[in-house]
């Protein structure tokens, strides 16, 4: 079940896609970092792969489209991760609020400064928020939250992608939760080249199925 939604927040309205396939295990918010969108088609594979293991998606545009066109000549929003972790909290909530997903444990997946907001977010949301994975991210912009988050976050860095490895290196270190950080060998940060993608899609899959679907099959019992 696909459907183009209007998700309110604080302020402003922001653009989505919600899909969920019957008897979803969890619901996967995407958090993309500056410059990219909810169709992304980076973004739009990983969230095919994790509907076909079960997973619903909810790919939204964090900024409005008066914000973006800000953005582009300001450079004011794409650093203020308090900002974007407002934004995904906001849209975390609406999801909990409507009567198709509010019985789903979420789950975020970030690129790039997405992936500081969806730790920020996550550090404040406690057990609703199961798993964390992080594509190609910037982990170590969500700080002192690091240390506060509760689900299990999967780092996943391309091994061409040296500068981004030290500081996906340096957050891991300072998060204390459950916690994977995995290098795709040959990967660029935008894992174009071949099988790679398919790669972070498959690790993102196997992830999420086993940190969020045990949560439903716990509260039906």
């Amino acid at each position: 079940m696909s459907q183009q939604i209007v998700i309110p927040v604080r302020g402003a309205e922001l653009a989505g896609e919600l899909d969920l396939p019957e008897e979803a295990d969890g619901l996967v918010l995407f958090a993309h970092g500056s410059g990219s969108s909810r169709l992304s088609p980076r973004n739009q594979f990983v969230a095919r792969a994790l509907r076909e293991a079960g997973l619903g998606t909810l790919l939204f545009d964090l900024l409005t489209t008066a914000e973006e066109e800000a953005e582009i000549q300001t450079r004011h929003l794409r650093f203020d991760i308090p900002f974007l972790a407002e934004r995904l909290a906001g849209a975390t909530r609406w999801a909990l609020d409507r009567t198709t997903t509010k019985d789903l444990r979420t789950g975020y997946f970030g690129a790039s400064t997405g992936a500081a907001a969806a730790l920020v977010a996550a550090a404040s949301a406690g057990s609703m928020v199961g798993a964390v994975v992080s594509r190609g991210g910037r982990p170590d912009l969500a700080g002192d939250a690091l240390e506060k988050v509760r689900a299990a976050t999967l780092l996943i860095v391309g091994g061409e992608d040296k500068p981004v490895i030290s500081l996906n290196e340096q957050a891991y270190e300072r998060l204390d939760c459950e916690r994977a950080l995995r290098i795709v060998p040959g990967a660029t940060h935008l894992f174009e080249e071949p099988g790679k993608l398919e790669l972070v899609a498959q690790m993102a899959s196997e992830w999420f199925v086993e940190h969020l679907a045990p949560f439903r099959a716990t509260s039906q019992r």
